[in-house]
């Protein structure tokens, strides 16, 4: 009787995390709702992460070993701070409007509280630190050139992995209108990656393929988004009805174009199933990116969501642990504020 002949070759999984300001409340609540039923942090299931924007913070704390219940608490306990609204309801109700109305003349929200809750949570790490491959998207608005932060998951890699964690978190994030540009601390100045990769998941894997050369036959990618609205287009066609609208219509084609490159470089729903996407779609208006009066709302969500998809996603993305991920450049050891990355590599057949 012939014995069945299977593949030995590994296969490679990756995250990828949309951007959505405090919306970020459903990718970091489904993770940590699917992390309670697995033996590590989520982040070490994971061979690549990547994220932009709030899904680009959640990223780079996943791969410095946070675990995601952690990043949840983060939201939940400053969002509020950090988008000014950690006030009485009635005063929040004047505020808003205030902010709404300076929105025209300057940006809405002041950087500094993101900068001192995200230093609470990163410290003074460095990318260099991360367990996991990452790959964090940010736009330089002067040179209008993409600014991909990258650990040196790759030999030309030399430069990223010195920087902060906390720049690329503050960067990817810096939302234009909505935030100030980021100036690193080697004083580049940046904004969210948003711009031109709010949906990273085409990102990912063009590096999977292009940088890493892993076999797209071998590449699986969890594709988590932070809702969508569900909305008719306007009516009348002139230009204030569609500048009203033109953000969400540029984000929504982003998002289908990354998504439909991906498919296309693994060969998903035409050859075999590459990638699962995570999304839920809600009423027009009911997440905005700094409304945060409804983070339990959203986390309520992000938890019926998982508990559907716990099965399906234990046996395609956390059956074992990836594999060590070991870069080509490191940190000098007297310079590192994490102690030596202790994963057990995984046996792949």
């Amino acid at each position: 009787m012939a014995s069945k002949i299977t593949d030995a070759r590994p296969t490679y999984r990756i995250l990828s995390i949309d951007g959505g300001g405090i919306r970020g409340v459903f990718p970091a609540a489904f993770l940590a709702r699917i992390e309670e039923h697995l033996k590590r942090p989520i982040g070490s299931y994971f061979d690549l992460i990547a994220g932009t924007s709030t899904g680009g913070i959640i990223a780079i704390g996943l791969g410095l070993g946070l675990p995601a219940r952690e990043l949840l608490r983060l939201y939940e306990e400053k969002g509020p701070a950090i988008f000014a609204q950690d006030a009485d309801a009635v005063e929040n109700w004047f505020r808003r409007r205030w902010l709404n109305l300076m929105h025209w003349f300057t940006t809405k929200h002041s950087s500094e509280p993101l900068k001192v809750a995200l230093t609470e949570v990163l410290g003074e790490k460095r990318l260099g630190e991360s367990r996991t491959r990452l790959v964090i998207p940010a736009w330089h608005p002067v040179l209008e050139r993409v600014y991909i932060y990258k650990t040196a998951h790759h030999l030309r890699l030399e430069t990223d992995y010195k920087q902060p964690a906390l720049d690329a978190a503050m960067a990817t994030a810096a939302a234009p209108t909505f935030l100030a540009p980021y100036v690193t601390s080697d004083s580049v100045e940046l904004v969210d990656g948003g711009v031109w990769a709010n949906n990273p998941v085409g990102v990912a894997a063009i590096e999977a393929v292009g940088l890493l050369k892993w076999p797209a036959d071998r590449i699986k990618i969890l594709s988590i988004g932070t809702t969508y609205d569900v909305q008719a287009v306007p009516r009348f066609r002139g230009k204030m009805p569609m500048a009203l609208r033109v953000s969400r219509l540029f984000m929504a084609g982003q998002s289908h174009s990354a998504l439909g490159t991906a498919k296309i470089i693994t060969g998903s729903d035409h050859t075999r199933k590459a990638i699962w996407r995570i999304d839920q779609a809600a009423p027009e208006g009911r997440y905005t990116l700094d409304n945060t009066s409804r983070i339990a709302e959203m986390k309520s969500r992000a938890r019926a969501e998982a508990r559907e998809q716990l099965s399906e996603l234990r046996e395609h993305f956390f059956s074992s642990p990836a594999e060590k991920f070991i870069p080509f450049h490191r940190l000098e050891q007297e310079d590192m504020s994490l102690a030596p990355l202790e994963f057990a590599e995984s046996n792949r057949e």
